[in-house]
């Protein structure tokens, strides 16, 4: 006869002996767990943070998922991270790549997963045709698929400074609207005592590659790579020789100030060194943090005889989120990527980034809802970037470019034109010279991911 505490006894051996054979059931243990994304990003601070709370937004939202989002370092590290990562099977789940490393990470073949694929796959809502035709294009394939999911989006445009235009006797509230404009409004501005009237940020990606997008002019064969891995660089052409011959003289007159690689730049107009910038037009968060003078944003001028009428659209910078591939990984987690995707996907969340960065919209509707918050009426010039952008529809020469090591050719092209700053060139000699040395790393790019 069993007594009570006998019966007890085998009572909690048996929820014992239950419990261990349930955890050695394959995925019992998981059961409740949740399933990780891991998030390798190249945004620092603030902007890495404010990153970091849409994820925690999104964590916060549903109880299956976790997302970690991680800082690798500047984008060509975080690239070179996941490169790494991917070749010792352990990716992550998720990498956000600069925009142009976009012809990198689609020759990468089996290392991604392409956007429309997830997807369909995951059976998840997507819609491409909501996000702006110049965002959807630059991360499309060429048959129209996307295969990167577009966010953290920005275009180049130009800051000026009020107070210094209005010292030069300028208006304003009327930004110069084509170079000719400009150069005068640079001539006023050094009569009136400015140091550095004019700058640039980026200057291959602002000066030639959105050069080559507003005026509708090729800046690559083959539709700016977007035809073939066989394009070849063609920057010589008359547009862009006299707009860097323009730079070139413009700094020996005293207009132009060369300020740097990339975004080194960036500082010259905050500190009020510089009366007017072309740059990023994420730029406007570090301008209301730090500048102490009323400034005014505009679209990028452009030269009337080659505009072939009006400007048209500029192309994006910023990044786009890459699904990654592993040995490892299932289904549960492709899933789980997608639902992350999903959300991030949500207009009022594209908007709400927008509002609180500077970056553009990537979504149509992200758009309306800033207005309908009134956004732009609070904060004038903050809808610039995405007039600019959806301003034409997309021709082949303002989708964007989708060529190999961009990267490594940007540092060329800006090789080129410091020597040429450094009066040891003309521009003609600077582009060609440009040309010779980007075809060559096109040519091996080619050689390297022909299949």
């Amino acid at each position: 006869m069993l007594t009570r505490r006998k019966l007890a006894l085998l009572t909690g051996a048996a929820t014992a002996t239950a419990l261990l054979f349930a955890a050695a059931l394959p995925g019992a243990a998981s059961a409740q767990q949740k399933t990780v994304v891991e998030f390798w990003h190249g945004l620092p601070q603030p902007l890495g943070g404010q990153l970091e709370q849409i994820v925690k937004g999104f964590n916060d939202s549903q109880s299956a998922v976790q997302v970690n989002p991680s800082y690798k370092g500047s984008y060509p590290e975080t690239m070179q991270a996941a490169i790494a990562a991917f070749r010792a099977g352990n990716a992550p789940h998720i990498v956000q790549m600069f925009e142009v490393g976009t012809a990198t990470m689609m020759a990468a073949g089996p290392a991604v997963k392409p956007v429309y694929q997830l997807m369909q796959e995951t059976g998840a809502s997507f819609d491409p045709a909501g996000y702006i035709p110049a965002v959807k294009g630059y991360y499309s394939s060429k048959d129209g698929k996307m295969m990167a999911l577009p966010f953290n989006s920005s275009t180049a445009i130009m800051f000026y400074n009020k107070d210094a235009f209005q010292k030069a006797g300028l208006d304003p509230n009327t930004p110069p609207a084509t170079w000719p404009d400009l150069i005068e409004a640079a001539k006023k501005l050094k009569a009136s005592g400015s140091s550095c009237p004019f700058t640039t940020a980026w200057p291959t990606w602002v000066q030639l590659e959105q050069l080559g997008a507003i005026h509708d002019t090729p800046f690559a064969t083959q539709a700016n790579g977007y035809g073939g891995l066989n394009a070849e660089l063609k920057i010589d052409a008359p547009l862009y020789v006299k707009h860097v011959q323009t730079l070139i003289d413009m700094q020996k007159d005293g207009l132009f100030k060369y300020g740097g690689r990339d975004n080194k730049a960036d500082a010259l107009f905050p500190s009020g060194e510089c009366a007017m910038i072309q740059g990023s037009s994420s730029l406007r968060s570090r301008i209301l943090k730090e500048g102490t003078f009323a400034w005014g944003a505009a679209p990028l001028p452009y030269w009337p005889e080659f505009a072939k009428g009006d400007p048209k659209n500029g192309i994006i910078g910023g990044a786009a989120f890459w699904v990654m591939t592993s040995p490892k990984r299932n289904e549960a987690e492709y899933k789980a990527v997608s639902q992350f995707f999903t959300y991030l996907a949500k207009p009022e969340v594209d908007a709400k980034w927008h509002m609180d960065t500077g970056y553009v919209p990537v979504t149509l509707k992200g758009i309306e809802i800033a207005k309908a918050q009134g956004y732009y009426e609070k904060n004038p010039g903050a809808d610039v970037p995405a007039a600019q952008l959806t301003r034409t529809p997309t021709t082949e020469n303002s989708m964007g470019l989708r060529l190999g090591n961009l990267p490594e050719i940007r540092n060329i092209i800006q090789e080129e034109l410091e020597k040429a700053f450094q009066g040891q060139q003309d521009a003609r000699q600077a582009l060609d010279v440009s040309i010779k040395r980007g075809n060559t790393v096109l040519r091996n790019f080619e050689r390297a991911n022909k299949g």
